[in-house]
């Protein structure tokens, strides 16, 4: 019998209920507000409104915002992310300008940048990241930022041109389990996201690493995920509950409890990671103002 199918891939036989415990408050304040309001005026693009983030608010009014840049079109088409795949548009020079000039406007205290995959370019998009990390450090020389970055296909000369510009994070998602990263990260690889935090951390700048939980994984294998990112010597890791994007991307196998989020929380800091966040709402830039200090 082939049990191929049952040992790798996610099987939900009943759609589990959201909880309560992922119900959201209506973003408020006025930091809120004033960032909000820029926004709307200047038609600012950010990924906290695009991709409808439950932390906006609190983000937003902790003077936290995150930029997607390289275009809305991706080469990859991962299973839980809903961003199109397909041919994307030329790289756009003036965009490293443009961001910056978005961030100095916003005011921000601390960026988060981060891209689609561009494994159709040369550089895999390397040159817009570095000259988008120049042109902000040149216009907001106060904000920090955080760059949340592609594998780059394993191409390390590209990588090591986001490593040159010394962001004050690199952050690179393994997202899942090992089992599972095949169906979840189809054109990804595990060990090569490994590789990526390694070489970053090897360069003397601070790495960061993010996992969903709800996707079939068991907590042995979270557990396990989390002592391969220490192994590399990863310093930040966020754990948050995946949710399905739309009918066409992977399906929840469950809502993990908070009290389970916890238990992965104490361990993590347990295995020596700096700072970990954990949570059912917890997202890749969740309080990462907080992870430079």
């Amino acid at each position: 019998m082939d049990t191929t199918q049952e040992i790798n891939t996610p099987i939900v036989t009943e759609k589990p209920r959201k909880p309560n415990w992922l119900r959201v408050k209506l973003p408020t304040g006025e930091e809120y507000i004033k960032v909000r309001n820029i926004v709307d005026k200047h038609k600012l693009h950010t990924i906290c409104q695009s991709g409808n983030c439950p932390n906006m608010g609190e983000c937003w009014g902790a003077g936290t915002a995150t930029f997607m840049i390289l275009g809305n079109i991706c080469t990859r088409s991962c299973g839980f992310c809903s961003v199109f795949t397909g041919r994307p548009l030329p790289a756009d020079w003036d965009e490293p300008m443009r961001v910056a000039n978005s961030v100095k406007l916003m005011n921000v205290k601390h960026c988060v940048i981060t891209s689609v995959d561009r494994d159709d370019l040369k550089d895999g998009g390397s040159i817009i990241w570095a000259e988008t990390i120049k042109a902000i450090r040149k216009e907001s020389p106060a904000t920090k930022f955080e760059t949340l970055i592609p594998d780059f296909m394993g191409k390390w000369e590209n990588l090591q041109r986001v490593i040159d510009v010394k962001p004050d994070i690199i952050s690179h998602n393994i997202e899942t389990v090992k089992r599972l990263t095949p169906q979840v990260r189809i054109q990804a690889k595990y060990e090569r996201s490994l590789e990526v935090l390694k070489r970053v951390k090897e360069a003397g700048i601070r790495t960061k690493s993010g996992i969903m939980v709800g996707l079939g994984e068991r907590e042995e294998e979270v557990l396990e995920a989390l002592d391969d990112l220490r192994s590399v010597n990863c310093d930040v890791v966020t754990i948050g509950q995946y949710l399905q994007p739309t009918p066409k991307n992977l399906p929840v196998t469950e809502f993990v409890h908070p009290d389970q989020f916890e238990r992965y929380r104490q361990a993590a800091l347990a295995k020596g990671f700096m700072y970990v966040e954990s949570g059912p709402l917890v997202r890749s830039s969740y309080h990462a103002e907080k992870h430079v200090l």
